[in-house]
């Protein structure tokens, strides 16, 4: 009764499993003080029973927590934005301006031949001297590119991502695998994601 009430986190089921094995109804009072005995100590150093500690540790347990349930059954690469221009270190401002002009986003990535990243450049980091043809080519993307606030991984979980947009208070944070540039996660479309998800729970 101690072993179920430890293991499984099942007090009762230890108490009336082992009264009913063995007929020992008479000892239900002791098997009532093994086995909350045993589920009060266990709680107190693991909260997870055997069959959902793995998951827990793989933060895919499902909980009476709503938000965290939704925020676990959501993948940074399906949220993925590759919509945006990018531009290499080497280039000028003139060449940075024409990327402006065929672009519909306000940040631009500097990325190289080999895909890695090295910062970021919005238009409000340009807007003083993009129309100033006499500097497009005395300045060079890598003199304007900074380092982006915030930086996630693929793998992250999309519940962390959603906690560093909201420390940071950006709108895009800038998704790398190892040092590669693969795309952005937009707050709108983070929300977006996470009303329509909960939306079909709330239908289920």
């Amino acid at each position: 009764a101690g072993l179920i009430a430890g293991v499984l986190h099942a007090p009762l089921t230890g108490i009336f499993l082992i009264g009913d094995i063995t007929g020992g109804y008479g000892l239900f009072m002791p098997l009532m003080v093994t086995s909350t005995l045993s589920y009060v100590t266990i709680k107190f150093f693991e909260s997870n029973n055997v069959y959902s500690i793995q998951l827990a540790k793989r933060g895919e347990l499902m909980t009476h927590h709503q938000d965290k349930n939704i925020l676990s059954l959501m993948k940074v690469s399906k949220l993925l934005e590759t919509n945006f221009k990018t531009i290499a270190p080497s280039a000028t401002l003139g060449d940075l301006v024409k990327v402006v002009a065929d672009s519909q986003r306000n940040i631009f990535p500097v990325v190289d031949a080999q895909s890695q990243f090295h910062g970021i450049i919005t238009l409000d980091d340009i807007r003083h001297i993009m129309f100033s043809p006499e500097k497009y080519e005395q300045i060079k993307v890598e003199d304007l590119m900074r380092a982006p606030t915030a930086i996630i991984s693929p793998n992250d979980s999309v519940a962390e991502v959603a906690q560093r947009i909201q420390n940071s208070g950006i709108f895009n944070i800038t998704v790398l695998d190892n040092g590669k540039y693969m795309g952005f996660v937009s707050r709108a479309n983070l929300f977006s994601s996470y009303r329509k998800m909960l939306k079909n729970f709330s239908e289920d």
